[in-house]
Parts: structure tokens; C-alpha cells; sequence
């Protein structure tokens, strides 16, 4: 009987860690970002501390695809918060229609590819698939207008599963 009442409250405690671990984190999240770019994102978590994210954005009436790998700590104090940081690259182009301040007259688009780095808060919210982020993604151009662009501040709103 003894046996019995200990296996009970082991499954219980084990279902209610699990539980606790589910409300806290979430699989993959869709959704849009918005910010300096606008467009969509897709985060997907390979570990439980360690997740993918694509970011398809606009930019000077061009697209620019970026992918990134983060790493997730929590912040214990806020449940279902966590801070990440990380990297990636980027590739798109930019289209000459409509120049954007820095280039001359003459220009007329460009194919830009670099690396990026990345710093923000996620936020789960518990009872709801719903999750924000907010991050800091600053980048380096490597080619065509090659250097450091750093304003890239966003938010994301994503359908978690």
C-alpha cells in the first residue's frame, strides 16, 4: 500500500513539474514583427534553451531573409520570461526605386548579405498561445553598403504551439 501511495505522489509531482515546464515554454511560434523592418517571423526551439528563428522583413521596398540561432535563459522572477541572445546571418536586396538616405542618385538596388547578432526578452503568456519578443538585432553588411547597422529594434507577436 505504502508503495502504492509513493508511486501516486511521485506521478503527481512529475505531472505537476511537467505541467509547470509546458505553461513556461512553447514548441514553435508564428507570427509578425514589426519595427525599423517589418515582416514575418517563425521561431521553433531545438532544445528547451536553444531556438531557430527565421525572419522574412522588407526593407527599402526590398526583402531581406534572416536566420538566427538563440540561446534562452530565464528570469526566474517573471514566470514565462526569459532573456535570449545570438546570431545568424542575412541575404536580400535592396530595390533602387526609392533610395534610401544614404545612397546617391545613381543608385539602383543592391544584393546585401552579413551577419547578425541578437538580444532581447520572450514572453509567453500563460493559459494563451501567445507570445511576445522584444530584441535588438544589430547587423553587419558585408557586401554592397558593407558595415555595422545598428537599428534594427523590433517587436514580435507569435501564434505559439
Amino acid at each position: 500500500m505504502k508503495q502504492r501511495i509513493l508511486l501516486i505522489v511521485f506521478g503527481l509531482l512529475v505531472l505537476t513539474l511537467t505541467t509547470e515546464v509546458k505553461a513556461q515554454s512553447y514548441a514553435t511560434g508564428i507570427g509578425l514583427r514589426s519595427g525599423v523592418s517589418n515582416g514575418l517571423t517563425v521561431k521553433h526551439f531545438i532544445e528547451t534553451d536553444l531556438a531557430i528563428e527565421g525572419i522574412l522583413h522588407s526593407r527599402w521596398r526590398g526583402l531581406v531573409i534572416t536566420g538566427l540561432i538563440e540561446k534562452h535563459k530565464d528570469i526566474s522572477e517573471v514566470r514565462g520570461l526569459r532573456w535570449f541572445y545570438g546570431g545568424g546571418a542575412h541575404i536580400g536586396s535592396w530595390n533602387g526605386n526609392r533610395n534610401p538616405p544614404w545612397a546617391d542618385s545613381s543608385f539602383s538596388g543592391a544584393t546585401v548579405f552579413g551577419l547578425d547578432g541578437i538580444i532581447g526578452l520572450d514572453y509567453i503568456f500563460t493559459g494563451a498561445p501567445i507570445n511576445l519578443s522584444l530584441d535588438y538585432k544589430p547587423a553587419f553588411n558585408i557586401t554592397n553598403n558593407a558595415g555595422f547597422w545598428g537599428d534594427e529594434v523590433a517587436l514580435s507577436i507569435r501564434f505559439a504551439f
